[in-house]
This record gives C-alpha cells, structure tokens and sequence, in this order.
C-alpha cells in the first residue's frame, strides 16, 4: 500500500475533564506515531488533572478520580510528549478540539507548541459527502471500525488510525494523499501579518481590540480564548 502521508503523522486521542480547555484538563492522552504508512509507536498515559472529574465525565469515558490520583501531572509529562509530536502532523478526530486542549496544556507547562493539523471530521466530509454524520461513532459503525473501549484514549486513536486506512483503500491513495496534502496544514494568514505575532497573542479570556489605519477601534469584543478567537474566519 502507497504511504499515505510524506511526513510522519501523530494521531492523538485525548480524554478530559470537560469541553472548554481554559478552564478543564485533560485525564488521558495517547499518541500513534506513523511514520511511511506504517504505526511505528503507540503510547498512551493518564494523566492527574488536579481537579475532580465530573461524574457524567466519569461515566461517559470510565475514568475515575481514583484511577488518576497516581497518574503523573501533565507539567511531569510536557517535555516527552513535545519532543514525541515535533516534526509529525498531528491528527486527531475533532483537531481543533484536541489541538486547543494540548496548547493551554503546553502554555501552562512553559512551552510554545505548533503543529500542522489534520481533522479526520473534515477529511471524512470531504471524502464522503454523501452522509450526515461524521462523529467517531459514526466511522466506526458505516466502516466497521474496531474500537474495544470507546472514550478511552488509545482505542479511539487507533479507530482513526483505522479509518484512515479504510478511506485510502475505498477512496484510492492519490485522492486521499491530494486531500491530506491540502488539508494538513497551519492556519492561513494574511501575508502582513506574521505567524509570531498571532503566536504570542494569548490564548486566554480577554478582550480584543480591531484597528483601521485611524486611531479609533474598528471592533471592540471580548472571548474565553483570544488567539482562537483572531484565528476564526
């Protein structure tokens, strides 16, 4: 089978204590490295998000206060994981949820972290328009994907991982390394503007301020998370 990425990839699964990464943590991470069509590592860890899981949480991924009360910190883990995604594009099911979560968790770790995404939602619309739904419940049962615990980290990368297989068999491998190659990548940005200015804006609650060429402010708005925020269309 023809590789189906150029660059290696990281597919990362994430499980957390809720859905906004300002204020929620993350209780388990896993990491498939790919590297020439090929999964070549696979590592997962809980992780202690040093505050009470909520019990729906509990309840949706099994993962309990108990089960994460020895797990390392994600400040203990930061530097191994960074080193373990550098270089890879990093895909996920849902990126820029699970993106979003391990750059607060970075930031608040001390460390600046950037990656070329790929979304697996994205890429499964774009090559199958034809159905409504495209969450991973909805993979893995239209393409019969092996998943032994789902919202358990590890399983569910490797469910990704799965469908990314299953898409380049049923779509053809040049029509899935042409929608990869156009997908992964960095958010756009206008030519004036430089990627080190956007990157030591905060991603945090505050307000946001828009000027023209004249002095008063064009906009005035407030977000949970500004550099998110000025990276929307």
């Amino acid at each position: 089978m023809k590789p189906l990425f150029d660059a290696p990839l990281a597919i990362v699964d994430l499980e957390t204590t809720g859905a906004h990464p300002a204020w929620d943590r993350v209780t388990e991470i896993a990491v498939l490295e790919v590297a020439q069509g090929e999964v070549v590592s696979e590592w997962s860890t809980l992780v202690n998000p040093g505050t009470s899981i909520p019990p729906a949480i509990q309840a949706l991924t099994g993962i309990t206060n108990a089960m994460v009360t020895d797990a390392p910190a994600f400040e203990d883990l930061a530097a191994g994981l960074y080193e373990r995604l550098e270089g890879r594009v990093f895909v996920a099911h849902n990126a820029r949820f699970d993106y979003g979560f391990l750059r607060h968790a970075f930031e608040r770790a001390g460390l600046r972290f950037q990656a070329r995404t790929l979304c697996t939602v994205k890429l499964s619309r774009r090559l199958y328009p034809g159905h409504a739904r495209h969450n991973l419940d909805s993979l893995i049962d239209r393409h019969h994907l092996q998943c032994g615990s789902r919202h358990r980290a590890l399983d569910d990368a490797r469910a990704v991982w799965q469908f990314l297989r299953v898409a380049a068999e049923e779509r053809g491998a040049d029509v899935m390394e042409n929608a990869l190659r156009q997908m992964a990548q960095l958010p756009a940005l206008p030519a004036h503007i430089e990627r080190a200015t956007v990157d030591a804006i905060p991603d945090s609650p505050g307000v946001d301020l828009f000027y023209g060429e004249n002095d008063p402010p064009l906009y005035v708005g407030k977000s949970v998370a500004l550099r998110s925020r000025v990276l929307q269309p």
